[in-house]
């Protein structure tokens, strides 16, 4: 824990916060987290002991990084997560501010630019998994691919009058999105996301697929919307893809009784890769983005699935095994 040592009165909020379930949720994500990584990741760009740097002394990174997290995990506004941090006793401990008030909304503001601006929120992804490496975690040769949209604001009520130029709008049955894409591969056995790709909503599923797949991976389980990838140029064209097996399910029009089984069976499979979007949409709710730009809603998703992966990591493996032949 970082800054002040707590007040009684801190003390005693922090007791009672503990009973909630915000304070029990924080409570794992500070044991989950490995904050030295982090913190040696962004620690080259931040302005922290910089010698001969006029203005009030900055923020520590450790509570800078810490309320970033917040801002990630509960899906706030840079004035949302001040007022949580100043308001609430479970944020103020997770945070370390001690008897301090929180960092004002201009100071996070430019943090998270500082993050945006090195494409440190897609690094701490890869420092995520290599911890959880470390710590042993199952890893399979099989990646499961999808996507997802994630919403963008419609509105042309800004200075520019006009939408996200970054940002499209794609149809997926008979209702359009207006946003990004996030593209995953995940690990069949431990569920965790090792590869995310972010887009513009209207790129295919199919073409990005060949970006997710692991250097090793010997199976990819893919659903409907990745029919055809083993022949396209980019998979077919590859000495390490052109051998991998691609479980990819059938239309549901094209299966019959006798396939249903083998579907099934891809489909329990399959299924994993949804559990990170659950994290990343229901738990953490970031369902629709409020900024404006491809690299900054890349940084705000690396970040996201990164922080999903340590939800993820606490759930028994499963081993998946090939299906029988259809």
């Amino acid at each position: 824990m970082t800054g002040c040592q707590p007040s009684l009165l801190d003390a005693e909020l922090l007791r009672r916060s503990s009973l909630t379930r915000r304070g029990a949720f924080l409570a794992g994500l500070e044991e989950a987290v490995p904050w030295g990584r982090l913190e040696a990741l962004v620690a080259p760009f931040y302005a922290e002991g910089r010698p001969g740097r006029a203005g009030r002394p900055p923020v520590p990174l450790a509570v800078m990084l810490r309320m970033y997290i917040v801002s990630v995990v509960y899906d706030l506004s840079d004035r949302a997560c001040q007022d949580e941090c100043n308001d609430s006793a479970a944020v103020r401990s997770f945070v370390g501010l001690g008897e301090r008030d929180a960092p004002d909304e201009t100071t996070l503001c430019k943090f998270r630019h500082l993050l945006e601006e090195n494409g440190l929120g897609e690094a701490m992804l890869a420092e995520v998994n290599a911890e959880l490496a470390e710590r042993g975690a199952a890893v399979s040769r099989g990646t499961i691919v999808d996507a997802t949209f994630v919403e963008s604001p419609s509105s042309t009520k800004n200075g520019e009058r006009a939408r996200d130029p970054e940002a499209h709008q794609a149809r997926k049955g008979n209702n359009w999105h207006f946003g990004y894409k996030a593209h995953i591969g995940v690990d069949a056995d431990s569920g965790t996301v090792h590869t995310l790709s972010v887009t513009a909503a209207n790129v295919s599923d199919v073409s990005e697929a060949h970006a997710l797949v692991r250097e090793g991976d010997e199976r990819v389980w893919a659903d409907a919307g990745y029919t055809g990838v083993a022949r396209r140029p980019e998979v077919a064209g590859d000495e390490g893809l052109s051998k991998v097996e691609w479980l990819v399910a059938r239309k549901r029009s094209a299966v019959t009784e006798e396939l249903r089984p083998y579907e099934r069976a891809l489909s329990s499979v399959r299924s994993r890769v949804e559990h990170a979007f659950h994290v990343v949409k229901c738990v953490f709710g970031i369902r629709k983005v409020r900024y404006r730009g491809l690299r900054k809603v890349s940084n705000l998703l690396g970040a996201a699935f990164a922080l999903a992966n340590l939800v993820l990591a606490r759930r028994e493996p499963r081993r998946c095994a090939p299906p029988a032949a259809a």
